[in-house]
């Protein structure tokens, strides 16, 4: 074909005509010249959204000129996938309602668990309190003050059994924010060996667990630290084992929305996270598998901010994004590798503590743009977010707010309702464009590793908040309640604060018993194997998985692998 046949066939596959476009962009310059005012003309070119895409007073057809319905929109279902990964979407199966779970001691956690399940919730999400996020047991000097507080403490197998009294793993679906790869090497562990003891074959047991590096050297802060390489090491380790072994799981849920707390906007968050599977995919194709032996089990979690309709773009923009690098870039063959199935919780960043009912409806209108943007799973923030975990009357109302989307809004009776919008179609392109940009940026710095080893992701993190601060501060950023419209502090009206359960005692007495009734023996022997495969290429996790089997516990495992990794700082901005 010529190029003029070329050119002529995508125009014609293209939304609107050349002649119509045309028209109507004779027909704006008269609009905006004779029915505007001089003060609403002064206005373009100072609106933009909060990643920085400038904003227009009014979209048209002439501003998606550019697109060509099949190959950049397409149908649910089908390539490119903006419009959703299924091509039945809400109608064949809603989204999982998946709240989080996380506080005092796993008993404790288990009846909140059982108590969202007994009211609605579809998928279980479990958050542990930060010695255990940070691979210390509950008796540990560095865990002092902090056990069973911001989520649940686990030490040992027996904790993870405790946690999932009378819940079948077999049937159950669950996801352990367990976020950084050395803790997602022993953590779910403990989980598939209390399946197995349970008689659940691993087949059987489906779930998530996050498994992101940049959550052990970027995001967040610990006494102690892993290099970049060893903690990317051991979140491809986990990849690889749960793929060929545990086929339901998702070994990874590349992290944006962290990412996104610490201080990024929606473009980074996308870009970042992407940028991670890349280098994830390089290095497990060098390890000798294929693109379609793991792409299909990897998975993503987003952050669902105030900007509505850039919150919804990104969504959609992230899919083609997800879609055109499988497929282009890894040559895969497998539909199910070029989908991008994404997690959504709404933003905690954004619910403050002043006048803090305010928030439901915060984190209501995030929640829709995730369902507008066609999440597969959404946890929805309660409204004291700022001040603990959630009392049960909180935890409720974020649940009936997700139940309530569902089933009396009728937001789930079509697929991506917003399609076709001049505004949001040439939003979800050029989120595309910025996304991609974003990534090379970080390929051309030699990959997400070397960039993070290097301090760039720090710096921009750290250039992102101070920009935001100041904008908070001059108000150009608003927040009801806080910088507009701003209450005395007098009319806040008191709310529950949740109270942790004392839980310290309670851990330290099952570690003291465990230590007595285990063989030390066979401690010995598993600590000793896994700090030899720390030097060597082996996947660590079914050591990992052995050594758990035989109660060795989560500090006793970390604490080999700070040992033989050695500890590193973040670089100096």
């Amino acid at each position: 074909m010529g190029k003029s046949k070329a050119r002529e066939s995508k125009a014609t596959e293209c939304l609107f005509s050349e002649e119509h476009v045309q028209q109507i962009k004779a027909n704006y310059q008269e609009w905006f010249h004779n029915s505007l005012r001089d003060t609403d003309r002064e206005t373009e070119g100072k609106y933009f959204t909060h990643s920085g895409i400038p904003v227009k007073l009014i979209y048209t057809p002439a501003d998606v000129e550019q697109i060509n319905y099949t190959d950049d929109i397409g149908f649910s279902g089908h390539p490119p996938y903006v419009r959703g990964v299924y091509p039945n979407m809400y109608r064949g199966r809603l989204f999982t309602v998946r709240q989080l779970a996380g506080l005092g001691a796993p008993e404790d956690c288990n009846e909140r668990v059982c108590y969202l399940l007994d009211h609605g919730a579809t998928g279980i999400s479990i958050l542990f309190d930060l010695p255990t996020v940070r691979g210390y047991n509950s008796d540990d000097p560095e865990a002092e003050g902090n056990v069973g507080a911001c989520g649940a403490a686990v030490d040992s197998i027996w904790d993870i059994d405790a946690f999932f009294k009378d819940i079948d793993l077999g049937t159950a679906s669950t996801n352990i924010v367990t976020h950084l790869p050395s803790t997602s090497l022993v953590i779910p562990a403990m989980y598939f060996a209390v399946a197995e003891h349970r008689g659940t074959p691993l087949t059987d047991v489906a779930g998530t667990c996050q498994n992101d590096f940049i959550m052990e050297t970027c995001v967040g802060s610990a006494p102690e630290i892993l290099p970049p390489k060893a903690s990317f090491r051991m979140q491809c380790d986990v990849i690889e084992w749960v793929c060929k072994n545990v086929p339901r799981w998702n070994p990874v849920s590349y992290n944006g929305y962290n990412l996104r707390e610490a201080g990024t906007n929606a473009i980074g968050e996308v870009a970042v996270a992407i940028a991670n599977a890349i280098a994830t995919a390089e290095e497990l194709i060098k390890r000798g598998m294929k693109i379609d032996d793991f792409a299909p089990r990897m998975s993503f979690f987003w952050d669902l901010h105030n900007d509505f309709f850039e919150e919804i773009a990104k969504c959609r923009a992230s899919r083609k994004v997800w879609y055109k690098i499988m497929k282009e870039r890894f040559g895969a063959k497998k539909a199910k590798s070029m989908l991008m199935r994404f997690h959504v919780q709404t933003a905690g960043v954004t619910l403050p503590a002043t006048e803090p009912l305010n928030n439901v409806a915060r984190s209501t209108l995030q929640g829709m743009a995730a369902v507008l943007g066609g999440c597969q799973s959404l946890h929805i923030d309660s409204y004291d977010e700022a001040y603990s975990a959630p009392t049960e009357e909180a935890a409720l109302i974020s649940l009936r707010t997700q139940q309530i989307i569902q089933a009396e809004t009728g937001v789930c009776s079509t697929v991506d309702p917003l399609a076709g919008s001049y505004y949001v179609e040439h939003l979800t392109d050029e989120m595309c464009k910025r996304i991609f940009d974003y990534i090379q940026k970080i390929e051309d710095m030699g990959g997400l590793v070397k960039a993070v080893e290097d301090g760039w992701l720090h710096r921009e993190i750290s250039n992102y908040n101070l920009e935001s601060q100041k904008k908070i501060e001059s108000g150009e950023i608003k927040i009801v309640g806080v910088n507009f419209q701003a209450s005395k502090e007098s009319e806040t009206a008191p709310i529950e604060v949740f109270e942790y359960p004392e839980t310290f005692t309670r851990q330290k007495a099952k570690l003291d018993k465990l230590r007595k009734e285990r063989s030390a023996q066979k401690v010995k022997e598993s600590l000793e194997i896994l700090k030899d495969k720390c030097h060597s290429e082996e996947n660590l996790m079914p050591h990992c998985l052995e050594a758990v089997k035989n109660l060795v516990t989560l500090g006793e495992i970390e604490e080999v692998f700070r040992e033989e990794f050695g500890l590193w700082a973040f670089p100096l901005l």
